[in-house]
């Protein structure tokens, strides 16, 4: 293969005449690798540990000490993410709306809000689940709301950051244009940078629902582990993975905590699989 000539007309010297190049490219490639196995190596110790321990039981839709079924955990995880994005992805996005397009760049308040946003991300969910406790859990108790509103105190700052880098990724040009026409900055925002924006914008929600999915720690101080079907927001509730702790923290139910962790790891790979569907679309919608 031909390599191509740099700017000044010479090509550029071979990987074999740099050996700190040839080093860093081989580093590159190992952790690539190394990642890789470990990735598939955790993935396929679920996935043939999991799926031989599955039996019908375990989707019965009352969940008994008998059957241990974990559906009521999968309708309680689906709501818990499903309110949590509700509450959280607004917030999120119309935060980063006003950071990228309405703030001033650089400006201090700027920086303070990514700064905060930024802290808030690396605070261990333990301490969401003490501070939802104890503000969440005296308003509502152990309940469903309680778990989602700590949930999406904690998705927010990944929403409003992934969210934010996405609408700066957007060029200049776009709102250029957009003003160019006529139309208002509010217009240019929702009908031009925010649909460009969408595929990143919709990664980080993606990856705001894989951490609610496998949350556990700051559930169980907000939502209760009971293992019932929640019968409003105001019911407590368990989640696949809490329904996975409290089942091999009690060391009677071994196997089936190994089926509950593969009907996570399927529902987390569904998501993902529907993430990259979507923001395919989104991508050839804007190409179009």
């Amino acid at each position: 293969m031909r390599m191509r000539p740099s700017l000044t007309g010479k090509s550029p010297p071979a990987l074999g005449r740099r050996p700190l190049s040839l080093l860093l490219r081989l580093l590159v490639t190992a952790a690539a690798v190394v990642t890789a196995l470990i990735v598939l190596f955790v993935a396929g110790y679920i996935v043939i540990n999991g799926a031989r321990r599955l039996r019908p039981s375990l989707f019965a839709l009352k969940y008994t000490s008998e059957n241990v079924s974990m559906t009521p955990a999968i309708i309680g995880t689906l709501a818990m993410t499903a309110l949590a994005l509700a509450l959280a992805a607004p917030l999120g996005i119309f935060s980063a709306v006003y950071l990228a397009e309405y703030a001033r760049r650089g400006s201090r308040l700027v920086k303070t809000m990514r700064l905060a946003a930024e802290t808030l991300a690396g605070i261990p969910s333990i301490v969401y689940g003490l501070f939802g406790a104890l503000l969440f859990n005296r308003l509502w108790g152990y309940s469903l709301l309680a778990g989602a509103a700590t949930l999406a105190i904690m998705l927010l700052p990944l929403i409003m950051r992934t969210a934010e880098e996405a609408l700066l990724a957007v060029p200049d040009m776009y709102r250029e244009g957009g003003f160019g026409l006529g139309a208002g900055r509010l217009r240019v925002v929702f009908a031009i940078t925010l649909p460009a924006a969408a595929p990143g914008i919709l990664a980080g929600i993606i990856l705001a629902v894989g951490r609610a999915v496998g949350e556990t720690a700051a559930l169980i101080f907000t939502s209760g582990t009971s293992p019932e079907l929640p019968r409003s927001i105001f019911s407590s509730v368990r989640t696949l993975s809490v329904h996975m702790y409290a089942l091999w923290n009690e060391g009677l139910y071994g196997d089936e905590a190994y089926a509950t962790a593969f009907v996570l790891l399927v529902i987390t790979a569904a998501l993902n699989a529907l993430s990259g569907i979507v923001s395919g679309r989104f991508r050839g919608g804007g190409d179009g």
